[in-house]
């Protein structure tokens, strides 16, 4: 697809769910406030064909691109945070597809689950786990060729809300050694139990708790070696964070003009009698809404590097170089968005505060909920181990780490994981 004819498509479903999108934003407050999670919001984008829209035409799907797709994220951050988050595992889920159908393993069964409606949680990450090539999740092969799981796992954006986990595990298999394996396991098993106890001051709505399989079946289809995980995951990740960040920017914005439009007293000392003709809060408007829109920007940039290594896909096994190159690129535009992302949305959204009275604060306005969401959203990989990343790569061509978690490295330091990122790879929490 030509950038032009993505860019009409991009336009044409902007406006198709632009509809959905003001629904699912005018109930946003009232479920932060009400500490409910955001199911039938859920629901309604899976029925809506969201979770396809990068499945090719030809298999029900949109066949957007991944910076389409980012807008669209960034547009679905603006009306609710929490769900652009908890589709990112499933986002992955789709790109591992994709990648595997251009690798000529037909993909079809997946893209027909979904153009279905059917979609995927993140399972990776473990309480306690003091280094990344830790894991308890273990994958245990039977005697007919299937498998069995047994673990628990925390952080497990949006498997709430899916029908399937994608789900980091160790493999043991007789007469091999145990490896790492994605597990792609159905959560309507009875063996599987998934748990809302995800206790964060923001993003409450992520179903980001804790999902536990006891002896869950994995027919072997549906397991994959890590070593042929799709290689561009990890700045993926970030993608997605990004674009939420760049969401909750404009959700901020629009809720505080809204405030100024309708705010009626002003300090006896401002410029103005009415809050909206008082240049000094008109600039400070003015100045966040610039920072998202710069926000905006980059995360935008990121996508296109990303879509970069996408497509490469029919030519990964020829040119694993080329391959290896426009990854790093887009993993250390990832790192370089991540930081200048956070600092303006977190800037933005405690800022804006400049431009309202104390009644501003009242919880029952909710817009602590942008400062508060954006700050967990950029806490998952904090900024100043982004920063170093980048400073690396610039001063002494070191490659950036595709292997980054909570706990240490086999070796001890990032560099040292990212050599040994084909052994023991374990991406962000979620």
């Amino acid at each position: 697809m030509s950038t032009s004819d993505d860019r009409a498509r991009l336009e044409e479903l902007r406006a198709a769910y632009q509809p959905l999108l003001a629904e699912i934003g005018a109930g946003s407050l009232q479920r932060e406030l009400d500490d409910v999670l955001p199911d039938q919001e859920v629901r309604r984008l899976k029925e809506s064909g969201f979770g396809a829209l990068r499945v090719p035409t030809g298999y029900g799907g949109r066949g957007v691109s991944i910076p389409a797709l980012t807008q669209l994220w960034i547009d679905l951050a603006a009306a609710d945070s929490n769900l652009p988050q908890a589709l990112r595992g499933h986002a992955a889920l789709v790109e591992d597809r994709l990648w595997q159908h251009a690798q000529g393993r037909d993909q079809r069964e997946w893209f027909d689950r979904f153009a279905a409606g059917e979609i995927a949680g993140n399972a990776w990450s473990e309480v306690g786990a003091t280094a990344i090539d830790t894991q308890q999740t273990v994958l245990t092969a039977q005697s007919d060729g299937s498998y069995r799981l047994t673990g628990s796992k925390f952080y497990t954006t949006g498997t709430i809300y899916a029908e399937w986990a994608d789900v980091y595990v160790r493999r043991v298999r007789e007469g091999h050694d145990d490896d790492f394996a994605i597990a792609i396991v159905d959560t309507r098993d009875p063996q599987v139990t998934v748990t809302d106890d995800w206790d964060g001051f923001g993003q409450r709505g992520t179903g980001s708790g804790t999902t536990t399989f006891d002896g869950a079946v994995v027919p072997a289809a549906n397991v994959l070696a890590f070593g042929e995980r799709f290689p561009y995951q990890t700045a993926l990740y970030q993608l997605n964070l990004l674009a939420v960040l760049a969401g909750i920017g404009r959700a901020a914005v629009a809720d505080f003009v809204d405030h100024v439009q309708r705010r009626e007293r002003n300090y006896s000392h401002a410029n103005a009698a009415r809050v909206r003709d008082d240049a000094q809060v008109l600039a400070r408007i003015g100045e966040a809404s610039a920072a998202v829109y710069a926000a905006e920007a980059a995360t935008l940039r990121v996508a296109e590097a990303i879509q970069a290594v996408a497509d490469l896909a029919p030519v990964a096994a020829s040119a694993p170089e080329q391959v290896a190159a426009a990854n790093e690129r887009a993993e250390v535009e990832s790192s370089a968005a991540q930081v200048v992302v956070t600092d303006l949305v977190l800037g933005l959204t405690t800022d804006l505060f400049d431009t309202l009275g104390a009644s501003a604060t009242a919880i029952s306005k909710g817009l602590d909920r942008h400062w508060r969401n954006a700050r967990t959203v950029s806490s998952h990989n904090p900024r100043i181990l982004k920063a170093r990343v980048v400073g690396g790569h610039l001063v002494n061509g070191t490659p950036p780490p595709y292997a980054w978690a909570i706990g240490r490295t086999p070796a001890g330091t990032a560099v040292d994981a990212a050599a040994a990122a084909a052994d023991a790879p374990v991406p962000s929490p979620a």
